[in-house]
């Protein structure tokens, strides 16, 4: 028997619908729209990615009680990542190649990115097929590319010169300079008051933190977290020109608010922006056409840099441990294994005496 197939379009969108008859085929596709119309989407094998993403969202995680930092990394990773490649795509027509294609454009990035892209595509086709919209899984086999160990790592030489440079004059500079100078996690930094910080003494005192993914103060998870940091010389003068009022937020929303999640990565985002134009980026209707910052370069890298800086400067690894924060003196430790060469250098010049003049080569009379 030869079906009818009507089809129409309602907000961009195709639907159709076949019947033994027009009328059952015209009567099928008036529903369908009429759902459209009620913003529901029939769950079929038939609907789109976009819109099993979203019915499964609902369905199986928003109910859950995650935070909303566990439920953002699921929006983040399919709006970024999955949505652009497979969004319009019928749920019944994605094929493993096409999950493959997307896990292998995460290639060169942290191994926690790329296990989490994988995760949501898991999670996303595994209840598809639990639920018998899809005929198969393609996500069973998924392989992860070649990633990074995902640890954070000192900034180069290059990136500190133009981050220097670039704090002179953006609106987020005293924030990076106060990550850089002082070793502090991005949430305890947006946590300061005026009051924390004691120009008298030349210390900031940190007693809280921004809850991660929330927009709640919260004491530190450990006694170590509490602790006190001297003011570099470079960023005192700064924190002077800008000094507030005792209990005002040392960091401001541009609305006058203390900073949250969301607005300390817009202005990570932003001053890498800037980053990227004052390297030569090219930049096509507002927008970077080919990003020259390393895609690895955090905030946390400038944490991480304060600690090798102090391992460059020599100061004892119980001291940053302190410095840091860090409960566990191994935590310091680890960071202190990756130190540059210089660093090596300056250690062997201690042991043969030359304090790095020759090149390493003592004249100690028994060559």
């Amino acid at each position: 028997m030869q079906y009818i197939r009507k089809t129409a379009r309602y907000n961009g969108k195709k639907y159709e619908a076949t019947g033994k008859t027009e009328l059952e085929a015209m009567t099928k596709l008036a529903e369908k729209l009429a759902a459209a119309r009620r913003g529901e989407e029939l769950i079929s094998g038939s609907m789109t990615v976009d819109s099993w993403y979203k019915q499964w969202k609902a369905t199986y995680k928003d109910p859950k009680g995650l935070t909303a930092k566990s439920l953002g990394m699921y929006d983040e990773k399919y709006t970024k990542y999955i949505q652009p490649v497979i969004g319009r795509f019928k749920l019944q027509d994605v094929r493993d190649t096409h999950l493959q294609g997307i896990l292998n454009k995460q290639a060169g990035m942290s191994l926690s990115h790329a296990e989490k892209v994988r995760r949501v595509l898991r999670e996303m086709f595994s209840r598809a097929r639990k639920s018998r919209l899809i005929p198969y899984d393609p996500s069973e086999d998924l392989e992860l590319p070649a990633v990074t160990d995902g640890k954070h790592r000192s900034i180069t030489d290059a990136e500190r010169k133009v981050i220097l440079e670039v704090a002179e004059y953006h609106p987020a500079g005293l924030w990076v300079l106060m990550l850089l100078y002082t070793g502090m996690r991005p949430g305890e930094a947006a946590a300061l008051n005026w009051a924390d910080v004691d120009f008298q003494n030349n210390m900031i005192h940190i007693h809280a933190a921004l809850e991660s993914g929330s927009n709640r103060l919260k004491a530190p998870k450990t006694e170590a977290g509490i602790r006190d940091i001297p003011i570099h010389s470079d960023l005192r003068w700064r924190l002077l020109e800008a000094k507030g009022k005792p209990f005002d937020p040392v960091f401001k929303t541009q609305s006058g608010g203390r900073q949250n999640s969301g607005s300390i990565s817009r202005l990570w985002r932003a001053f890498t922006r800037e980053m990227d134009i004052r390297m030569g980026a090219e930049v096509y209707r507002n927008q970077i056409k080919e990003s020259l910052v390393a895609p690895d370069l955090t905030m946390y890298c400038l944490r991480h840099t304060f600690a090798t800086d102090c391992a460059r400067a020599g100061v004892p690894l119980e001291t940053v441990r302190w410095l840091m924060g860090h409960a566990d003196i191994s935590t310091t430790a680890n960071i202190y294994q990756h130190r540059d060469d210089s660093t090596l250098r300056a250690g062997i010049a201690l042991l043969d005496g030359t304090g790095g003049k020759d090149g390493g080569n003592a004249n100690t009379g028994n060559k």
